[in-house]
């Protein structure tokens, strides 16, 4: 058998490289770690991937010659009858949608108030918190119905956490400093609010008001070639961060419970 030496860059960390077109040939990455990376048209050939856990947008991934996303979607829309509010299009599939969503999060926050005391101010593997993820949560609604939709001239709850890319420019959108502290049930209250509206406006929704244009994406750069969003996407972004991060709190809460 060959003895390779391996040049030894354990715990190395590599940020804002641009790697497009590398190679990486007989590496070791056992437990490495894969944040925010660009991994699109990658080919990997005879990899051994035990283990693994992967975790973002997937789309036209192939194993073996089977496309994975179907399979995966499918799986979970049967565990997870909720994510039928992620197709809904008409107002009254919208309203039945959000209500399901609003009760899965109820039954998790509910559960969380039953761990151990500063169990949901911890993070895990450097994600948000449970607290922090209600607080994003406000956020984007904030975002996606206040500021893009509704257009108000103070659209953002104080209390609402920026997203990783944005943050430390929470004076910007009148939130608090980064790192202030916030207890569970201030966000769940600050939550409750923003439930409250999402559900005031979605109660007089018309078709018609799907349609309508509610101009740039809100955290775009507003440039005359960025596209325009419809209500009904706009929308859709909120019930797509109240489902995708369902479930990463959920899979962070079953983390926590198993910890010493």
């Amino acid at each position: 058998m060959v003895d390779i030496e391996f040049e030894d860059r354990r715990d190395s960390r590599f940020q804002h490289q641009d790697l497009r077109g590398a190679q990486f040939v007989r590496d070791r990455m056992a437990g490495a770690v894969f944040r925010e990376v660009g991994l699109q048209r990658v080919r990997m050939r005879g990899v051994e991937l035990t283990g693994a856990d992967i975790d973002g947008d997937i789309d036209g991934l192939t194993i073996w010659g089977v496309e994975v996303a179907p399979l995966l979607l499918a799986e979970l829309d049967r565990r997870h009858p909720e994510r039928s509010a992620l197709r809904a299009r008409t107002p009254d599939e919208l309203r039945a949608g959000y209500e399901a969503l609003v009760a899965m999060w109820d039954t998790t926050i509910a559960r969380a108030r039953t761990l151990p005391p500063g169990t949901v101010d911890v993070s895990v593997d450097g994600e948000w918190s449970f607290t922090e993820t209600i607080r994003h949560l406000v956020l984007a609604t904030d975002a996606w119905l206040n500021l893009a939709i509704l257009r108000r001239e103070q659209p953002f709850h104080p209390l609402g956490l920026l997203f990783w890319q944005a943050q430390g420019l929470e004076d910007r959108y009148g939130l608090v400093p980064l790192g202030t502290p916030v207890t569970l049930d201030e966000a769940v209250a600050a939550r409750a609010d923003r439930v409250a509206q999402v559900r005031a406006y979605l109660a007089d929704l018309t078709a018609d008001d799907l349609a309508r244009d509610a101009g740039h994406d809100p955290w775009g750069d507003g440039g005359p070639d960025e596209p325009t969003v419809t209500v009904r996407q706009c929308l859709g972004v909120i019930f797509d961060e109240e489902w995708q991060h369902h479930r990463y709190a959920t899979r962070d809460l079953a983390a926590l419970a198993t910890r010493d």
